[in-house]
């Protein structure tokens, strides 16, 4: 089958639908690492905590703590890695097969989808989980560098390289949870991809949705409601953080 063919059985619809869903991706993603002042993000105000977090880790003794969370940190991003792993083989497995979404169309009267079809919708799926994948590597990545940067602090507070260093170990911080966050949206647009398997109206309403969830998660969620009772303070405040 030529490829012209197969594009012919995409209608404008499929694409209007995809374009709402990379439009969506981008919007919220942006959205949320560029909020306003009067209305931050769950994402910007956790920046916030992870440096007083590192300004409190100065003078902690013994530090046992931080090296303990920012091991289950390290640990999530690995098995969220492991999982995109696992969702790309499937993928791909899946490509190489199309009998399964065949007799589904079958079931589902969505009448005769050519395989290359469902291969291109399966291959749009894997593609955003490819990129989740990078994004957690990444965060596993930038773990551990902070990791050596926390173990970089010295013990005394009052050492003139305390500050500098727990400073670039929450800066660190804040790049690793935000590279795992881009992972976290890339697998909830992937998830959405799954509903264009069955028609270019699904794929559009679950790009909606996703769009509607992470809006909520980010600006009008009840966690968002606590860190905002009782914010840290500014950066630059106590022990020159």
């Amino acid at each position: 089958m030529r490829w012209s063919d197969v594009l012919a059985v995409f209608s404008w619809a499929d694409a209007a639908a995809l374009a709402l869903l990379w439009l969506c991706y981008l919007a919220i993603g942006w959205r949320i690492e560029h909020p306003s002042k009067a209305r931050p993000s769950v994402s910007i105000l956790m920046q916030g905590f992870r440096r007083e977090w590192m300004q409190q880790m100065v003078t902690r003794q013994p530090r046992i703590f931080d090296a303990h969370l920012l091991g289950t940190l390290r640990q999530g991003a690995s098995f969220f890695a492991s999982a995109s792993m696992i969702a790309i083989g499937g993928g791909l497995a899946l490509i190489g097969n199309t009998d399964p979404l065949a007799g589904l169309a079958e079931d589902l009267t969505l009448g005769d989808t050519p395989p290359l079809v469902w291969e291109i919708k399966i291959l749009v799926i894997v593609l955003f989980q490819a990129n989740a994948f990078l994004k957690y590597v990444w965060a596993h990545r930038l773990f551990g560098y902070c990791a050596v940067a926390m173990a970089a602090v010295p013990n005394d507070p009052e050492h003139g390289q305390a500050a500098p260093r727990a400073r670039q170990a929450a800066e660190l911080n804040i790049t690793a949870a935000r590279s795992f966050n881009r992972g976290m949206r890339a697998t909830y647009f992937a998830l959405a991809v799954c509903a264009w398997l069955i028609g270019p109206a699904m794929l559009a309403l679950a790009a909606l949705a996703t769009v509607a969830m992470l809006w909520r998660r980010e600006f009008a969620s009840h966690s968002r409601s606590v860190l905002l009772s009782s914010p840290p303070e500014p950066r630059g405040a106590g022990n020159g953080i």
